[in-house]
């Protein structure tokens, strides 16, 4: 299993810490949250991680040091944005030569804990017809993917706001309507959990694309062509730690549902 780990962002939600450390080396439960998901990963059959890196930089390729030293059965590498931070599209595109093209990456958010099971959703991705599978719940949140019946994307909404991205005229024509039933349209909302898997046939798409983009954008525009769906996590224990009112449940959270 092949994987990257998002760990490059700033941090700025979890400020004061991150002015002085990266946030992808914030400690739970006295271990840094890069080790935590990185150990899920390799016990989960990963044998590659690629580690994006930007914000204290020095401090991660340290830190990675030691995990190589701790996790010999995984091969660490690192995406280095120490000049310029890509965005999660941009940092894929970076990182392609450090890919195998035979399999697909798992791709998690560094301040993401949860207790997917990570090998059965990486297998399911390799087993299924689309070229990304995105992991996806009915988290209360206020922008939404948007499915079809067969779970493939068609979309994006903020229902705050009422806007509607997709290339397919008939939905994008939803845009700014802030009463929409979905349902009855036959489509259905769900929140991005954060971990997807990509495939390497989408490669030569990204040579179109800009250094710096969100993943997100490059599914949304590619959508109608290449097929994107999603895997719907029922019972799902997910929490963002990227939020400092977050830290003081992350503990708990790991000894109850990851642990």
């Amino acid at each position: 299993m092949q994987t990257m780990l998002f760990a490059a962002g700033k941090g700025t939600r979890l400020k004061p810490l991150t002015d002085i450390i990266p946030k992808a080396l914030v400690p739970i439960a006295d271990k840094p949250l890069l080790q935590i998901v990185t150990e899920r990963l390799a016990a989960a059959g990963a044998d590659s991680v690629v580690v994006n890196v930007h914000h204290h930089a020095a401090q991660m390729f340290n830190f990675i040091k030691l995990l190589r030293l701790a996790l010999p059965q995984v091969t660490i590498q690192v995406s280095d944005e120490s000049d310029e931070l890509l965005e999660t599209g941009g940092a894929i595109k970076k990182a392609i030569p450090l890919f195998r093209r035979s399999e697909p990456i798992l791709i998690h958010n560094c301040d993401i804990l949860s207790d997917l099971d990570l090998k059965e959703f990486y297998n399911e991705s390799q087993e299924c017809d689309a070229e990304a599978l995105l992991l996806v719940s009915e988290r209360t949140t206020q922008r939404y993917l948007v499915f079809d019946d067969d779970m493939r994307l068609v979309g994006w909404t903020n229902i705050q706001t009422g806007e509607v991205r997709s290339p397919y005229k008939e939905l994008a024509a939803f845009n700014g309507r802030k009463d929409m039933d979905w349902r009855k349209e036959g489509l259905r909302l769900y929140a991005f959990a954060g971990i997807h898997c990509f495939s390497p046939e989408l490669f030569p798409l990204m040579k179109e694309w800009p250094d710096r983009f969100p993943i997100m954008d490059f599914y949304l525009h590619h959508l109608a062509e290449h097929k994107i769906k999603g895997r719907l996590a029922e019972n799902l224990h997910l929490l963002d730690v990227g939020k400092l009112d977050t830290l003081a449940s992350a503990e708990n959270f790991l000894k109850t549902y990851v642990c």
